[in-house]
């Protein structure tokens, strides 16, 4: 790993050449100070030091990395035990130098930030170059870095997508016999807790599949319904995976939910299928529009031409967001610095209705990690929007619609990995296909 770490911070070097100092952070108190919330070290420290350290910090210039933190009190060994001092983890990290955090101050003159992380230095006495100009190149430098990985990095989401394959299928065979979403959730969850992983985001098991981040638990799972799991599991170091799938709680999807969950799993292959590199990610999302819209359209939900459907944002009535995002050391990587990562220079988001939630719009690379999440949804607040009623009132067959009444969301995620010629399916040992999961679930004792 120390060899991986080196050639990031040789890279970095010879695109940026002022020094540049990184922060981890710190673990927010619960309450009261003794009592935390799980310590997260920052991406872009974890990407260059490789390890999560708190209260550290660490200076990358002409390729070499300075360290700076305190070594453990003497009185933490009674509540942590004994942990590595600064010269350990220096030599564990390759570090060139190793120092108390207290003279990062002197050693950070003329040094680059973040923005994004000017408010974890300003109770340090850094003189840290605080340029808006400069910080925004640096961060260009780093995206540049981190929107493709090196095989350190492809390893690590192997990991995470590996443990949270075998959480979804937990998660499947507990269904039969739990009540509420809740037990669901902690058979997925206890997987991940098991190889010792945490979830990379806050975990969505729901049967109201249409609140598109819904992270309560509490709902009874009844006959009829949809279970929509999206969990990812998240590596000691810091790299995600991220995986959807959506199944029935008696075992059996509806004629209509296999309807619409066939035609989700026809926008996820045909997307993924056209991936490679030098695709327009933009051009994968509206290859995903089209197929929903032909597919809503043969099912007599939509009315008219598919390809003026789309240009209408007719579809986004029902997939209303984006095909994916990138991956990597975040679920949605690097979006603390805004759009730079997800956008290719001189671009910016549209106000489209169909297209404002695009979170990614570059060319695809070699070694990106992107997710292809396709979904169909029936969110009230879109559909009983009065002026998203009166723009969309011929286009839709609303009493066709409710014959779907038992399909409230939908969604099949998965982990891509793009290569020279194509894409690997990171998580293909997920099965996402309708006849399996029935099969999985029918298997049970």
């Amino acid at each position: 790993m120390k060899n991986y770490l080196k050639q990031r911070r040789d890279r970095l070097s010879k695109i940026f050449t002022d020094p540049v100092i990184l922060f981890s952070g710190k673990a927010p108190a619960r309450n009261f100070a003794a009592n935390k919330y799980p310590f997260r070290a920052n991406s872009h420290f974890l990407y260059f030091a490789g390890m999560p350290l708190e209260k550290a910090a660490i200076k990358l210039e002409n390729g070499n990395l300075e360290l700076f933190i305190d070594n453990p009190r003497p009185s933490s060994t009674l509540w942590h035990g004994k942990m590595p001092d600064r010269d350990e983890i220096a030599l564990k990290i390759g570090a060139d130098a190793a120092y108390p955090l207290s003279e990062l101050g002197d050693r950070s003159r003329d040094a680059v930030t973040l923005s994004a992380q000017l408010a974890d230095c300003q109770d340090k006495d850094t003189k840290i170059n605080q340029d808006p100009k400069i910080a925004a190149e640096l961060a260009k430098a780093i995206v540049s870095l981190r929107l493709t990985h090196d095989e350190a990095a492809i390893q690590e989401i192997r990991q995470a997508v590996a443990v949270s394959v075998e959480a979804h299928q937990a998660g499947i065979k507990a269904t039969p016999k739990a009540k509420i979403e809740a037990e669901v959730r902690a058979a997925i969850e206890g997987v991940i807790l098991a190889a010792n992983l945490t979830t990379a985001y806050n975990s969505i098991v729901t049967v109201s599949g249409e609140v598109l981040h819904n992270e309560r638990y509490h709902r009874s799972l009844q006959n009829g319904d949809l279970l929509l799991a999206d969990v990812g599991a998240e590596t000691v170091n810091g790299w995600a995976a991220d995986l959807t799938r959506t199944w029935p709680v008696n075992g059996k999807y509806s004629s209509t939910q296999r309807d619409i969950y066939d035609l989700v799993l026809a926008a996820h292959d045909r997307c993924i299928a056209k991936m490679k590199p030098k695709v327009e990610y933009r051009e994968i999302h509206l290859l995903a529009c089209q197929v929903i819209a032909e597919g809503l359209v043969e099912l007599g939900i939509l009315k008219g031409k598919p390809e003026d459907l789309v240009e209408q944002d007719a579809h986004a009535l029902f997939f209303p967001h984006g095909i994916g995002h990138i991956l990597g050391l975040d679920v949605h990587d690097m979006e603390d610095l805004g759009d730079l990562a997800g956008y290719e220079s001189g671009r910016k988001r549209s106000d489209r209705f169909g297209l404002g939630y695009l979170r990614l719009d570059r060319p695809l690379k070699k070694d990106m990690v992107v997710t292809i999440e396709p979904g169909f949804y029936q969110v009230p607040a879109i559909l009983n929007n009065k002026e998203m009623r009166a723009k969309y009132e011929n286009l839709v067959n609303w009493e066709r619609l409710k014959s779907f009444n038992d399909v409230r969301g939908i969604r099949i995620e998965d982990d891509i990995l793009v290569t020279e010629t194509g894409t690997e399916i990171l998580s293909a040992k997920l099965t996402n296909r309708a006849d399996e999961i029935e099969k999985m679930m029918l298997e049970i004792d």
